[in-house]
């Protein structure tokens, strides 16, 4: 690819301001691990902005805390610091002011310490579908980061969020392995653009604190399971030591799947999803 076409920092924020995206389609930028921007209908959303330094990681991270603004809403998973970023949300609630943070009820207290304002925090319910912003609706959906581990008030540590704006649903599964309700409630939500992460779990890995997630071979079987249209592979880029290969995922589908589309986005990329609704002549 050619690298004129890649931005980043503050033209990539440009980016994203200029672009307009039509009915049926959304914009997704990709900043590596699961951190992720989405544009359409007018609405600018983060999931998981994990763009502060750190000598672990294995490239820089496209954009910086400071470049983010016009962003109308960021969605949390859990409280891992590559999802919850304590070097990137003061920056983030500081330059968007009108800001709607989503997120388990665990992180709260997190995201007040680090500058968002009470009225800006919206607690993450399994089941409830909410309207954040504009025409965006969210449904959080209970994950299991190789455990359904909950507080004490039996609310989830975890969560993945399914997305339904300018006619598109997205599913973002956050860090999760597979479980029938998880399964179950995903598939019942008829997903267009799913994103998921490929990079699995195993012995030594626990043994080194490294908490799993869903492999390539399940997440592949999960895409035609559920019936997603087109399936983007999430959590296997920025650690070498909790890494994986997004070939063998895309060889996977090609053998054992080779109907189901998918696409490997790039540092930075915007790719662009149209799905089935888009570009309908209008009579």
């Amino acid at each position: 690819m050619d690298k004129q076409n890649i931005r980043t920092g503050q033209a990539l924020i440009q980016e994203v301001k200029d672009t307009e995206v039509p009915y049926g389609c959304l914009a997704v930028w990709f900043l590596g691990q699961e951190s992720v921007i989405i544009k359409g209908d007018g609405v600018t959303l983060y999931i998981d902005p994990y763009v502060s330094e750190n000598p672990d990681r294995s490239f820089p991270p496209p954009i910086g805390p400071g470049d983010i603004t016009g962003a109308d809403v960021c969605l949390i998973t859990h409280d891992h610091s590559d999802h919850l970023d304590r070097g990137s949300i003061p920056s983030i609630a500081a330059n968007n002011p009108t800001l709607t943070f989503m997120a388990p009820a665990v992180c709260e207290p997190q995201l007040r310490e680090l500058g968002a304002a009470a009225g800006q925090i919206l607690i993450a319910e399994p089941g409830n579908w909410t309207t954040p912003s504009g025409n965006l609706r969210v449904l959080p959906v209970s994950a299991a980061h190789e455990q359904k581990d909950t507080d004490e008030q039996g609310r989830p540590l975890y969560v993945g969020y399914i997305i339904q704006l300018n006619g598109v649903t997205l599913y973002h599964a956050g860090d999760t392995v597979l479980f029938p309700e998880l399964i179950e409630a995903v598939s019942a939500q008829d997903v267009d653009l799913a994103l998921l992460p490929i990079n699995g779990r195993d012995y030594f890995r626990n043994e080194r604190n490294i908490v799993g997630n869903m492999s390539y071979r399940e997440a592949a079987e999960f895409a035609a399971v559920a019936g997603f249209e087109t399936v983007i592979p999430l959590h296997y880029d920025l650690f070498a030591g909790n890494a994986e290969n997004p070939g063998y995922f895309v060889d996977y589908l090609y053998r054992h799947f080779p109907e189901q589309k998918f696409h490997v986005m790039a540092r930075a990329e915007r790719f662009v999803y149209a799905s089935a609704r888009a570009f309908r002549k209008i009579e």
